[in-house]
């Protein structure tokens, strides 16, 4: 097999030279993070949001660290956590300087909690976990590392971890936005965000069908789907769901079922007319054409200047400009997702 050394086995090592894992690959596995999770039954942790988008500068940072500190308000225990492997910034946002821990040093072995990463950022109840810095291969972690991860996560003494997702459609990307109960995606009222966006939403779409055990039957049908030029001629859902009940009417449900459970949220950012406010709403009824899914349009940030004067400063904008209108907007924005999905829990786990 290509890229594997000869004795058939994939290696996952720590700095020391020492194994974390020995992976044989098997013909026909499904490389799935998600498969041989056994997570905490007890845990702090309610709920995990995760902040992604296509593109990068859309405001995924200023999303997550203002959420972040707005549930800290509400008295809540908050974990930020920068997934954006490679090219962490969230630390900036939050006026923190980087940790000498940081996930770098959980991915390599060196640490095994994560716990231990977590600094404080001098605001109450509001601790980060920085993103890895300089190794190049963290940005590649392997599934095995991947589980760990998802493991070690409910470990956390927090009561909400968010997640700050970097810029593209990597299956890591993909895992950590899937992985979360509350998946939020932003983008700006610009043609080459929305359409990162679309490719963002349909990457995700699409790997969370693939990586559900409960359409295994059907996997190669969506892995068809997944390609634009296919040979079936699977453009849309409507073809995915014609194709499978052709195949299996219990699997044709099924995928239905799974279809109707996936819920994105939509937060505009960079809003200067009521055209670019409305663009929120164009892009849920795309997806619901589409994609069959009814993506909820949770609110928009306007365009404001306070907002670069804060990174400028490396200070949170709701501690530098308390009373800007984003503020306003990112303190509704989280009392809605509290009030309407507080109570939800991501069903593939």
């Amino acid at each position: 097999m290509a890229g594997l050394p000869k004795d058939g086995f994939k290696k996952n090592h720590r700095n020391d030279g020492s194994p974390i894992e020995l992976v044989r690959p098997i013909e026909g596995k499904v490389d799935n993070p998600f498969e041989s999770l056994s997570l905490p039954t007890t845990s702090r942790v309610k709920q995990v949001w995760a902040i992604g988008g296509g593109k990068g500068g859309v405001g995924k940072s200023l999303v997550a660290s203002n959420i972040a500190i707005s549930l800290s308000r509400m008295g809540n225990r908050v974990v930020a956590l920068d997934l954006d492997l490679g090219g962490a910034n969230l630390h900036t946002s939050l006026g923190v300087e980087l940790p000498k821990q940081t996930l770098t040093d959980f991915f390599s072995g060196r640490i095994e909690n994560l716990e231990e990463c977590v600094v404080s950022t001098g605001i109450p109840n509001l601790g980060i976990v920085s993103g890895a810095q300089d190794s190049i291969g963290v940005t590649n972690i392997g599934t095995a590392e991947k589980v760990r991860f998802f493991q070690k996560l409910r470990d956390l003494d927090a009561d909400y971890l968010i997640f700050d997702l970097g810029a593209g459609t990597s299956f890591n990307t993909l895992d950590f936005f899937i992985f979360a109960d509350v998946g939020i995606t932003t983008m700006l009222p610009e043609p080459t965000s929305i359409e990162n966006g679309y490719r963002f939403l349909k990457s995700v779409y699409y790997r969370r069908l693939w990586l559900s055990t409960r359409l295994s039957r059907i996997r190669h049908l969506i892995e068809a789907a997944m390609d634009p030029k296919n040979e079936k001629g699977i453009k849309t859902p409507s073809d995915l769901y014609r194709e499978a009940n052709q195949l299996s009417p219990e699997a044709a449900m099924i995928l239905k079922e799974e279809i109707e459970r996936f819920q994105p949220k939509l937060v505009v950012n960079q809003v200067r007319t009521q055209t670019d406010v409305d663009i929120g709403f164009s892009v849920k009824s795309v997806c619901k054409k589409y994609f069959g899914i009814d993506m909820d349009y949770v609110g928009y940030l306007d365009y404001d200047s306070a907002v670069w004067q804060a990174i400028r400063r490396k200070r949170p904008l709701m501690l530098e400009f308390p009373n800007s209108r984003v503020v306003s907007s990112v303190d509704r924005i989280t009392g809605y997702l509290l009030k309407r999905y507080g109570h939800i829990r991501n069903p593939l786990l």
